[in-house]
């Protein structure tokens, strides 16, 4: 067995059966009353001492989200559950074959402002698995070390005016990489739930 997962697996299930802690949230869903279903992928490579997990850069010529730092996934397609979906759009985008995914489970929703609801799908790689990325999906993939963007010292909390009014959002920064978004929400919330840093 894996020590990785098997530790993993504890620490997602005491979080997710425990007293749920404080979320974050968007704060744009006023007026929202329909989404759409999207999963994405946190694989989370087995190394030694230092997992990392696997984030990618989209193409600055993609209509939605051009240039911001993403999880492999998308939309639910019809009869899909999350975590096929997550499998799904992780082999299309970076080539990762599903089998070589050890899932733990799914974390919670989040909603975005644009009508999307995803699932972040937490799984174990292996950490010499190949990536093949997609140019028309990713313009550059990498891997940071878990243990710096679940750790709660890196999330920062900034502040944007959007339609007259300020919103809060997180900023997690790992070498010359800038996650923030929706991106650095799902690893706020999900370091949250599995408390790394104990």
């Amino acid at each position: 067995m894996s020590p990785l997962f098997d530790h993993l697996s504890q620490l997602y299930t005491t979080g997710h059966n425990g007293t749920p802690p404080e979320l974050f949230g968007d704060q744009r869903l006023a007026g929202i009353t329909e989404f759409t279903p999207a999963a994405v992928l946190a694989a989370i490579t087995e190394r030694e001492g230092e997992p990392g997990i696997l984030l990618l850069h989209r193409p600055s010529n993609m209509r939605s989200h051009p240039g911001q730092i993403a999880f492999p996934g998308g939309k639910i397609d019809p009869g899909e559950s999350p975590v096929e979906a997550a499998l799904r759009e992780a082999h299309e985008e970076l080539g990762i074959s599903p089998g070589d995914v050890r899932v733990i489970g799914t974390s919670d929703v989040y909603r975005t402002h644009s009508g999307f609801e995803i699932t972040p799908v937490l799984g174990i790689v292996p950490p010499d698995i190949e990536i093949i990325p997609n140019p028309t999906e990713v313009a550059q993939w990498f891997e940071a070390p878990l243990g710096h963007v679940l750790d709660p010292e890196n999330h920062v909390g900034q502040w944007v005016e959007w339609e007259g009014s300020m919103r809060a959002y997180y900023e997690i920064v790992w070498q010359q990489h800038q996650i923030w978004g929706v991106t650095a929400a799902l690893l706020v919330n999900l370091s949250r739930r599995l408390k790394w840093h104990g």
